[in-house]
């Protein structure tokens, strides 16, 4: 693994990351699966300078606009990985070790044919919680209501975390498709599990 200020590469694809390596701090991690252009990570990092975020995402335009604003931003706890998301989650995620993943506004694959492609199935929810630590979340929005109840069914089945309240998301940054949506009047759909300290993964 080499770390820019940054960025992370991953050089060795069977190593775990280490947030004390990745961040210099034991700060808690939380992560932004499929950061986009980084709207909401960056934009979040500057109201929550207390936490460490990743912000994972595949396109290297993408991965490339959130380091420079980053940089330019000097926020020194943002790192940006450009990877799949389903491996990141199931190899390079340390166990037990994430506070919070948010998870915003996924590619909803609408056809019923590309189903199989949604980002929320049950073995990505169990990897996930593996990652997560004892009460950690997993904070999930879209704009798409057969995703929405697709989503929560993935959770179900997987049987690994629980549904819990909703957060207080008053004062989070808005991404950009969200910003579009609600001018358009489009409802949006959140769900929030939590990994009980009783639940073994």
């Amino acid at each position: 693994m080499e770390i820019s200020p940054y960025r992370i590469v991953i050089t060795d694809p069977c190593r775990r990351l280490d947030w004390g390596e990745v961040f210099g701090n034991d700060r808690p991690v939380e992560l932004d699966l499929g950061a986009g252009d980084g709207g909401f990570a960056l934009a979040y990092a500057q109201l929550h300078p207390e936490v460490n975020l990743l912000a994972v995402e595949r396109l290297l335009g993408r991965v490339r606009k959130i380091e420079k604003r980053a940089a330019r931003g000097n926020l020194a706890h943002v790192r940006v990985l450009r990877l799949e998301l389903g491996y990141t989650v199931r190899y390079l995620l340390p166990p037990g070790s994430v506070s919070v993943a948010h998870v915003m506004f996924p590619d909803p694959w609408p056809k019923r044919r590309h189903w199989p492609r949604r980002l929320i199935q049950p073995d990505f929810v169990r990897d996930l919680a593996a990652a997560l630590k004892p009460g950690g979340e997993f904070r999930f929005t879209t704009d798409h209501e057969s995703y929405f109840e697709s989503a929560r069914h993935a959770v179900t089945e997987a049987k690994v975390l629980e549904p819990a309240p909703l957060w207080d998301w008053s004062a989070d940054p808005k991404t950009d498709f969200q910003q579009t949506f609600d001018a358009e009047g489009r409802a949006t759909y959140r769900a929030r599990w939590i990994k009980r300290p009783m639940i073994q993964i």
